[in-house]
């Protein structure tokens, strides 16, 4: 991978000005997106209630939605991070695993865009932020699953078309199942307290718990309590993830151009 950098930061680059390509505002609206985030779910949770009797549930909520759209965003792209490449994959001779992972790196630069904003916006509402310094440690775990997640689907479209429709069942169905609107006790009352392992068998569980726990833990106490064993279940489950999305991607790769 060292000696194709320069071709991954091309390619990085080219998925960033893509995203954007005939839009007015260009890179800027990586920087608008968060703010409207944050207004749309601010007159969302007041109109219907949801922060009445929850301290900081809007902080708490943009954290999650911000979380679940990085890996949303990946796991869209990572549909034609291969398909979308027709002509290279066909006439270059390169590592094929630099179109997903060039795809997650771009949107990890575009997650980080996001981030200046959410993080200026809770310094402003008072969130503590005191392990604030273990932020890129979250952001590599999630950026590797993501990447897991890329290389098995990035190499299932090409052979399976109905990848894309199974996926946004499956992405939805993983979104009401991960705590991004309500916390992770509510998973957790209906399981025995030696189980609640299960739980953080979705790795965003754990993913999300740490992102919130670094940010809000003083502002809410009940962040405290998850036990370090669940969390290093969702640390397991995104490193087989991406031991089985390099295994699926090496061994089909060299089917792309026949099939292509």
């Amino acid at each position: 991978m060292w000696r194709w950098r320069e071709l991954l930061w091309i390619l990085v680059c080219r998925n960033l000005k893509i995203r954007y390509k005939g839009s007015s505002l260009g890179f800027f609206w990586s920087l608008l997106s968060p703010v409207l985030l944050i207004l749309i779910y601010a007159i969302f949770a007041t109109i219907l209630r949801f922060n009445e009797g929850r301290p900081h549930y809007l902080q708490f909520l943009v954290i999650g939605i911000a979380v679940w759209q990085f890996l949303a965003m990946c796991l869209n792209d990572s549909l034609y991070a291969v398909m979308g490449n027709v002509n290279l994959v066909k006439k270059t001779a390169f590592p094929r695993i630099i179109l997903p992972l060039a795809m997650v790196c771009a949107n990890v630069i575009n997650f980080l865009l996001t981030w200046c904003v959410l993080l200026l916006y809770l310094l402003l509402v008072g969130m503590p932020m005191q392990y604030l310094y273990l932020l890129p440690v979250v952001l590599l775990v999630q950026a590797t699953l993501c990447f897991g997640m890329a290389l098995i689907l990035s190499s299932s479209n090409v052979f399976l078309r109905d990848t894309e429709h199974m996926l946004g069942i499956g992405t939805l169905a993983w979104f009401f199942l991960s705590p991004i609107f309500y916390p992770v006790e509510m998973q957790l009352q209906f399981l025995p307290s030696k189980a609640a392992w299960l739980a953080f068998l979705n790795p965003m569980t754990g993913i999300a718990w740490c992102y919130r726990r670094l940010l809000m833990s003083s502002a809410m106490p009940d962040l405290q309590g998850v036990p370090v064993a669940c969390l290093t279940t969702s640390l397991t489950v995104c490193l087989v993830v991406l031991v089985i999305g390099l295994f699926t991607f090496q061994h089909t790769q060299t089917k792309f151009g026949d099939v292509l």
